[in-house]
C-alpha cells in the first residue's frame, strides 16, 4: 500500500489508520506473529501503527499490551496472561523518562557509576528473564537525548550530564546486543533526531497523557520496529535494480559520451553521484545483489560503466539488462534468471514515468521516489529495503553464488542429457546435524525460503537453539558445493520423533540449487538417520501457499503416499516401508 511506503505521510496515517486496517486485512496470506509490548509510558498509537506497517509486509500481528509502566513487572515477575499469550517478540519501549537521574554537580562520580551499574543491571534482568521464560525476539529502545543540557555541552561529556548518562547506558546495551542473539535495538536516538528534538520532545502531551514523544512522531517509532520485524522473518528485498543515466551518473552517455558524463571529483553535482555509487558498493559487500535495467544499447552502457570516474565496474553488477525494452519487462527477465519473486526487488530510476510504468506493472516491486541525486541515499536509506538484523557468510558471498549459477545453466545448455549435466557439476553435500556456528544461517534460511519450504515454519535463532539440544529431534543442515564453488548452507530439515513416527515439522531448501537432487541426497540422509532410531513411519504435511506450489508433488516424488487432501490444497503423506527404502540421488557425494 503506498500510503505506507516511505516517504509516507505521518498525518494522514494518523487520521485514517481504521480505513488503512480495514483495507490491509483484506489480504489473503499473512504470517501470524505474536507480539507483546512491555511500556514505560503510553504507547496505543504506536502499536496500532506498527500493525499496519506489518500487515503491509504480510505480517499478522497479534497484540499484548503491558500496563502503563510495567513494563518491569510483566517481564521479571510470574504473569499467567503473558504465560499464556507466549509472545514471539517483546518490544520493550522505554525512553528517557524512565531513567531517574537525581545527580547534581557535587555528587560523586563513583555514585553516579554505581547507579549506571544499577540501571543496567535492571534491563539486563528483564532480557534474561524473558529469554527464560518464553525465549522470544527481544527488541528494546535505546535512549533518546533529553529535553533539556542543564550543562550545556558539557552535558555530553561530562559524568555529571544526563546526556552523558543515557549515552554510556545506552553503549552498555549495545555490548549486549552484540553479545546476545535474537535482541535488537529499536534506534530511537536517531529516530528522535531525525524528526527533531525540539518537535519530538511534548511536555504537555506527556504531562495529559504520558505520551513520550510528539503524536506525529509515533509513525516514525512504528516504522523502525516494523522494519527490525521484517527482516526477522525475511521480508526484505534481496536486489536494487538500478537506471544509468542520471541514476548512476549525470547526463545520457548515449548523448553526451562517456567524457562528458558527470561523475566524480571535478564538480560538486559529479561528487554526489560518486557517493552514490560509494553508498550501493557497500549495500553490496552486505550481500545486495545489483541489477541494471538501462534504455541504451548494451556495448554503450558496459562501457560507460567500465570507463567511467565510478567506483561500481561491470563485475558488481549479476545482470546489466541494457536494450530498448519497456524496463518492467527487464525486471520480469531478471527476477526469472534469479529465481526470486519481485516482492525481491527494489527499483531506482531518476525518470517520473519509468517508476511509475514499473508501479503499475509490478506492484510487487518497491519504487524509490528518487528525484535529486542528492537525496538518493537519504530516500533509499529510510526506505530500509535492506534493514540488517543478522549477517552470514553466504550474504558476503552470495553476488559470486549466482554468478556460479549463470555459469552452472551455461553448462546445462550444453549437454542435452540432464542427468550428465548433473553429474559433470561434480558435486559434494555436507548433511550434518545443526551447529552452533551456523545457528544464524539456519534461522536466515527458515524465513527467508518460501518457494521449496513444505510447511512454511518460520524459525529464531532461539528456536533453533531449543530444538537442536531436544533429543526428540532430528535436525539436518545441507551444504552443497561443486566444480563452481560453495553454495554454503541451502538445505534445512527438522523432524520430531514421537514413538516410533517421524513428523516432518520443516523441510525446505533455497531456490540457488534447486533441481540439483539436493532434496533427494537430503531425504536418502533423512532416512538413513532414522533407521537407526526405531523409526516405523515418516509423516509429511504440505500446506500451500501463493509461492510454494512448485513442492506440492514431492512427497509423490520422495516414494510417499497421500493420505488426505483439504479442499485449499493442503495435504498429509506417508512413507512406511523404511527397510525397503531405496536411495533417491545417484549425483551428489555425501561427505
Amino acid at each position: 500500500m503506498k500510503e505506507l511506503e516511505y516517504p509516507y505521510k505521518r498525518e494522514y496515517i494518523l487520521a485514517k489508520k481504521k480505513k488503512l486496517r480495514n483495507e490491509l486485512m483484506k489480504g489473503s496470506s499473512f504470517l501470524s506473529v505474536k507480539i507483546a509490548i512491555l511500556a514505560g509510558s503510553t504507547v496505543n498509537e504506536i502499536k496500532d501503527i506498527l500493525e499496519l506497517f506489518l500487515l503491509n509486509v504480510g505480517i499478522k500481528p497479534e497484540f499484548y499490551l503491558s500496563e502503563y509502566n510495567k513494563y518491569y513487572e510483566d517481564a521479571v515477575f510470574e504473569n499467567e496472561k503473558l504465560s499464556k499469550f507466549k509472545p514471539d517478540i517483546v518490544y520493550i519501549f522505554t525512553t528517557y523518562r524512565n531513567i531517574n537521574f537525581d545527580f547534581d554537580i557535587s555528587t560523586e562520580v563513583d555514585e553516579i557509576n554505581d547507579a549506571l551499574k544499577k540501571d543496567f543491571y535492571k534491563y539486563e534482568k528483564i532480557w534474561q528473564s524473558l529469554k527464560e521464560k518464553y525465549n522470544p525476539v527481544i527488541i528494546q529502545n535505546n535512549f533518546e537525548y533529553p529535553e533539556y543540557r542543564l550543562l550545556g555541552n558539557k552535558d555530553i561529556s561530562d559524568y555529571h550530564g544526563f546526556s552523558n548518562y543515557l549515552m554510556r547506558l545506552n553503549d552498555k546495551f549495545y555490548q549486549y546486543a552484540n553479545t546476545n542473539r535474537n535482541f535488537y535495538i529499536c534506534d530511537i536516538n536517531y529516530i528522535s533526531a531525525n524528526y527533531g528534538l525540539d518537535k519530538w520532545h511534548n511536555e504537555k502531551l506527556y504531562a495529559l497523557y504520558k505520551i513520550p514523544c510528539d503524536l506525529f512522531a509515533t509513525p516514525d517509532i512504528s516504522y523502525n520496529v516494523a522494519n527490525i520485524i521484517k527482516s526477522i522473518y525475511g521480508k526484505n528485498q534481496k536486489s536494487l535494480i538500478l537506471d544509468l543515466d542520471n541514476t548512476l551518473w549525470g547526463g545520457v552517455i548515449s548523448e553526451d559520451g562517456i567524457s562528458k558524463l558527470n561523475i566524480g571529483m571535478e564538480t560538486a553535482e559529479g561528487e554526489i553521484y560518486l557517493s552514490f555509487q560509494k553508498y550501493l558498493k557497500k549495500l553490496k559487500s552486505l550481500g545486495i545483489i545489483l541489477n541494471v535495467v538501462s534504455k541504451n544499447d548494451e556495448d554503450i552502457a558496459i562501457n560507460g560503466i567500465e570507463n567511467t570516474d565510478g567506483v561500481l565496474k561491470k563485475d558488481d553488477f549479476l545482470f546489466i539488462n541494457a536494450n530498448w525494452e519497456p524496463k518492467h519487462k527487464n525486471i520480469i527477465d531478471i527476477s526469472k534468471k534469479m529465481n526470486i519473486g519481485l516482492d525481491a526487488f527494489a527499483f531506482v530510476d531518476d525518470n517520473p514515468m519509468e517508476r511509475d510504468i514499473v508501479k503499475t506493472n509490478l506492484p510487487q516491486v518497491k519504487v524509490a521516489d528518487v528525484d535529486l541525486v542528492e537525496d538518493y541515499i537519504k530516500v533509499i536509506d529510510k526506505a530500509s529495503y535492506f534493514e540488517l538484523t543478522n549477517y552470514t557468510a553466504e550474504d558476503r558471498d552470495k553476488l559470486s553464488t549466482y554468478k556460479s549459477n549463470i555459469l552452472r545453466e551455461k553448462l546445462a545448455e550444453e549437454i542435452i542429457d540432464y542427468n550428465e549435466y548433473l553429474k559433470s557439476l561434480c558435486m559434494s553435500a555436507e548433511i550434518k546435524e545443526f551447529s552452533e556456528k551456523y545457528y544464524e544461517r539456519i534461522s536466515q534460511l527458515s524465513n527467508k525460503s518460501n518457494q521449496f519450504n513444505l510447511t512454511t515454519k518460520r524459525y529464531t535463532i532461539n528456536d533453533i537453539e531449543e530444538i537442536s539440544n531436544d533429543r526428540n529431534y532430528i535436525t539436518l543442515y545441507g551444504k552443497l558445493a561443486d566444480k563452481f564453488g560453495d553454495n554454503g548452507i541451502v538445505s534445512i530439515f527438522i523432524g520430531k520423533i514421537d514413538k516410533d513416527v517421524l513428523s516432518i515439522e520443516l523441510f525446505l531448501m533455497s531456490c540457488r540449487v534447486l533441481k540439483r537432487k539436493m532434496e533427494f541426497a537430503m531425504m536418502d540422509e533423512i532416512v538413513s538417520v532414522v533407521k537407526s532410531k526405531n523409526v516405523n513411519k515418516i509423516v509429511g504435511h504440505y500446506y500451500k501457499t501463493e509461492k510454494n506450489n512448485m513442492v506440492k508433488d514431492l512427497f509423490l516424488d520422495f516414494g510417499f503416499t497421500k493420505v488426505s487432501e483439504s479442499e485449499n490444497g493442503d495435504s498429509k503423506w506417508e512413507l512406511k516401508d523404511l527397510p525397503n527404502y531405496q536411495n533417491l540421488c545417484d549425483v551428489i557425494k555425501i561427505n
